[in-house]
């Protein structure tokens, strides 16, 4: 290879991947909410999240940003580890988009007839355009232009690659595909950009440089090569964000394996066809479509149980408080070890809750995001609790056992309101952090240090039984000290050192921790019925 034909090679390969860089840019701020409004609509089933991950991908072009999107719905709840990995499956699909551009328009027309006059538009638009939509479809259409400057030059690098290279001389052994494999993989990582190599692979073999299968190769490669951005990009990076890109290692590695088995067998046929009688870059862009398809319908069945094998790793410690601890199916059979397993439960469950009110009241910083994850994996818990004890119901019980089951279930609507009504705390920190009254400031703060009290003497310990009366008398002076804030506050805004507004948004933050008081006292008073009889403190009868 001469300095000429290397530098046309390198110039051609950066022009190709700003290009795409620009078009990728432009289409998804041109898209604006259409991408956010098509995922939604993914989540009615996995077929649709397969068709919107493959929308999406081949009006972007880039299947990482489709990726960081679907993260970013996973983190907020709208589409369920299942689902996402479907459009991970559809955004593979997608990104065959750019080998069919190579293919149909790349090397059928002269570049410089639509390229130029495309790069031209664009700029006009996107001066012109004051950061709106036109503006934006100016970026990707310029964007555009670049992408086949770029792939012209790459063309007309290779175009005597094979009189100095003679890579068509390696054949199709296992060996010879396999290292055109690697070679795909090191340089889609190199180059962070799968697009790239396929764009090179495409015109290697519309040179006649490389073999059919050997060029197949390369895509299987560069396929498999796109998990290295996502192993980078899970460094350090949320349980949600590690589960969905070891799902596209996963599925990228075992639809690679796949391939290249095919590939091995299909190699010598694949290279026996004329190039007179089928356009080889058509076929060439025509099995990345298929191998990509074929993958998804082999993962398909096997989805549910990557989606339970992942769940069940990267684990963060809220997490893993999800999982039982006490209970057991084992033990149903034995009423009286069962009956205790649950009441061990549900005393883990009251201390995680004491701990997330502690945070909430205590306003920490970052604590919004953590205890909406302790709420969810705590809500899980709970449920788990209520299937056990609907599970215990259907044996053969005696009537202690029997009484005890309703109480425990009251029990846990205690404990999740709780640790709802902590998770929903953060949304009243701003109203805390500006009161300026001094006053005031020193009065709502005596009132959670009262409740956090409060809270700590209601947390259940299996070793120790709750002291009924105390807690009952503890929560009577809090109510005191509640009604005492309430009256001063409402003083304040009538003497209009407090605003309407201002007041009413207080007030109801307050009224929020009162209720939280509230669920951690009724937890603790009922919570001793659940345990044997000569353990009991007594029960004061109140109002729910």
């Amino acid at each position: 290879m001469t300095v000429e034909m290397f530098g046309q090679l390198f110039g051609g390969i950066g022009l190709f991947l700003l290009g795409m860089q620009l078009l990728t840019n432009g289409l998804k701020q041109a898209a604006g909410r259409s991408l956010k409004a098509t995922l939604e609509r993914a989540t009615g089933s996995r077929l649709k999240g397969v068709l919107s991950g493959t929308l999406i991908t081949a009006m972007v072009q880039s299947s990482s940003a489709v990726t960081v999107a679907t993260l970013g719905f996973v983190n907020a709840g709208l589409l369920s580890l299942g689902q996402s990995i479907s459009i991970i499956y559809g955004s593979n699909i997608g990104t065959t988009m750019v080998g069919w551009l190579v293919a149909l328009i790349g090397f059928k027309i002269k570049i410089s007839a639509f390229a130029l006059p495309l790069i031209g538009l664009g700029m006009v638009l996107r001066i012109t355009g004051n950061n709106s939509r036109p503006a934006h479809l100016g970026t990707a259409l310029a964007g555009f232009g670049l992408f086949f400057i770029g792939l012209d030059f790459l063309r007309a690098s290779f175009d005597g690659l094979s009189d100095s290279v003679p890579l068509a001389e390696f054949g199709a052994s296992p060996l010879a595909l396999a290292l055109f494999v690697v070679a795909g993989i090191a340089m889609t990582f190199l180059m962070q950009a799968s697009a790239a190599v396929i764009a090179i692979a495409l015109s290697l073999v519309h040179s006649g440089s490389i073999t059919l299968a050997a060029a197949a190769a390369l895509v299987i490669g560069a396929n498999v090569g796109t998990t290295t951005t996502a192993l980078l990009a899970s460094i350090g990076a949320t349980p949600n964000a590690k589960r969905i890109s070891a799902a596209h290692v996963i599925f990228n590695l075992l639809t690679g394996l796949v391939g290249l088995i095919f590939l091995i067998l299909l190699a010598g046929l694949l290279n026996r066809i004329d190039a007179s009688d089928f356009d080889l870059v058509t076929l060439l862009a025509l099995f990345h479509t298929l191998f990509n398809v074929v993958g998804v319908l082999l993962m398909w069945p096997l989805t549910d149980r990557m989606v339970a094998f992942l769940k069940k790793r990267f684990r963060t410690e809220e997490e893993n408080e999800a999982k039982p601890r006490y209970l057991d199916n084992n033990i149903l059979t034995t009423p009286s070890l069962a009956v205790e397993a649950i009441n061990m439960e549900l005393a883990r469950v009251s201390r995680i809750c004491s701990r997330m009110a502690r945070e909430a009241i205590s306003a920490e910083r970052g604590a919004a995001s953590r205890l909406e994850q302790q709420f969810e994996s705590l809500s899980q818990l709970i449920s788990r609790i209520g299937s056990f004890n609907q599970e215990l119901a259907r044996q053969n019980l005696n009537q202690e056992i029997s009484e005890t089951l309703p109480i425990s279930l009251r029990v846990s609507r205690y404990l999740s309101e709780m640790a709802r009504l902590a998770s929903r705390l953060p949304d009243y920190y701003p109203i805390f952090e500006q009161i300026e009254d001094s006053g005031i400031r020193s009065s709502v703060h005596d009132y959670q240090q009262a409740v956090i009290h409060l809270i700590d003497a209601c947390e259940v310990r299996e070793d120790q039984a709750i002291q009924g009366y105390e807690t009952h008398n503890m929560k009577r002076q809090m109510e005191r000290e509640y009604q005492h804030l309430k009256s001063h506050l409402l003083d304040q805004t009538l003497s209009s050192q407090l605003s309407p507004a201002d007041s009413v948004t207080l007030l109801d933050a307050l009224s929020h921790i009162h209720r939280l008081a509230e669920q951690a006292e009724k937890a603790s008073r009922y919570w001793s019925s659940t345990t044997p009889v000569q353990h009991r403190a007594p029960l004061l009868e109140q109002a729910d």
